[in-house]
């Protein structure tokens, strides 16, 4: 039998049993077989109790590595194979870079590749656009203490991603919010007197007026 899975697997077999994990060689998902308990495990059990057991020649084998030695090849290698029919499903082998890829995540199902050859288009233009915005709002951030009236404090009146006082998500610029209608705009008036409020003040500095 030809055996795929030769280098993104990690194998945790133990004298007890057998149990393997395949990762995915894009995004390093792993996948976990079922765990098969060696017979192996089950002598050296009873090695550790009685100390000593004749092996297949009628010798006395002194230690439960030894025991481990004779038989677990041929189990080691039958619980490999199963372990492979059993999670191959799972997987699939991409026919441009050869790679064990995840089917779940990593598989393009409509161009027959994985995503590294064949990218999901609309998860890129989503990731692309994202970044644009990003670079945008950056560019912007710097350039807009020159560009803002002198009676603006861009600092204290940057865009919010949520409301302050309830924390609805905001849907842009706004200048109160949808769902409580606080005030986000910074530069708020005092309402007796109309002056300007400075940003967190509590009272007006020109007639006193408690902020609300």
């Amino acid at each position: 039998m030809k055996i795929p899975f030769t280098d993104n697997y990690q194998d945790l077999s133990t004298d007890r049993g057998y149990q393997f994990k395949f990762l995915c060689e894009r995004c390093g998902n792993g996948y976990l077989s079922s765990f098969k308990k060696s017979t192996t495990g089950a002598i050296s059990g009873a090695a550790r109790v009685f100390g000593s057991f004749f092996d297949g020649g009628g010798r006395i084998a002194s230690t439960t590595e030894e025991a481990h030695r004779m038989t677990a090849g041929t189990a080691h290698d039958k619980a490999f194979e199963e372990a492979i029919e059993e999670i191959r499903p799972s997987f699939i082998q991409c026919p441009r870079c050869t790679k064990w890829v995840c089917k779940e995540k990593c598989w393009n199902e409509e161009k027959g590749l994985d995503k590294e050859c064949a990218p999901d288009v609309g998860v890129e233009m989503a990731a692309a656009q994202a970044a644009r915005t990003v670079e945008e709002i950056h560019a912007h951030a710097q350039v807009a203490t020159e560009d803002l009236p002198s009676t603006v404090d861009w600092k204290s009146n940057r865009i919010k991603a949520s409301c302050p006082k309830c924390g609805t998500p905001l849907p842009g610029n706004v200048k109160f919010c949808p769902n409580c209608g606080e005030n986000l705009y910074m530069g708020k008036k005092c309402a007796k007197c109309k002056a300007e409020l400075s940003p967190g003040a509590k009272f007006c500095l020109e007639c006193g007026e408690k902020v609300t």
